[in-house]
């Protein structure tokens, strides 16, 4: 019984030690950013996007584990004013980009990290639209605050407009797919 007892002590210490050493770290969502852009033929726009929640988790100060939720209906654009701003605010937010009346929220899980020195190559699953697909990206992080750019298909999640993976003769009234959003993550 003593040996028994002496056994489940340490095995207990020892799952403690491995517990303290994961620290899950929720994300400022206030002090964040994610700024994104989108290009067209001669030309682009940018704007803001806000999370609704994430989450960092790290095991001996390296990242584990991830997951945010991304609040579509927050798209806002920085570098048009008055009418202008409105129209395309409201376009992107339309059935034709990112139907966020009936797909208020995207996210992103990840599923597998390569920690490397000073940085991870993270591989996630991002769902805009009730679609989901894999995406990669490198996430530079350091006292509490994590930085990516993550690039974007936008065709393959149903966002056609304007997109000549799905439309021809659009001679230069082409929006590219791949469209940017480079984020700054407070913990």
């Amino acid at each position: 019984m003593n040996l028994i007892f002496k056994s489940t002590v340490v095995l207990a210490i020892v799952a403690a030690t491995f517990t303290n050493n994961v620290n899950m770290k929720k994300i400022n969502t206030e002090k964040s950013t994610a700024v994104w852009t989108g290009k067209k033929f001669g030309g682009q726009h940018t704007g803001t996007i806000n999370l609704t929640s994430g989450t960092l988790e790290f095991e001996n100060d390296k990242i584990k584990g991830g997951s945010f939720v991304i609040d579509m209906s927050s798209l806002l654009v920085t570098d048009l004013e008055g009418e202008m701003k409105g129209k395309l605010e409201g376009h992107l937010k339309s059935d034709d980009f990112f139907s966020t009346a009936n797909h208020p929220q995207a996210t992103l899980d990840f599923t597998s990290i390569d920690n490397k020195e000073g940085y991870a190559t993270i591989t996630a699953d991002l769902s805009i639209k009730g679609i989901t697909h894999p995406i990669t990206f490198d996430l530079t992080y350091n006292n509490n605050e994590a930085t990516t750019t993550l690039v974007i298909d936008r065709s393959k999640y149903n966002v056609k407009y304007g997109s000549k993976s799905f439309f021809k003769g659009l001679g230069d009234n082409f929006i590219y797919d791949n469209f940017e959003v480079e984020v700054s993550l407070i913990y």
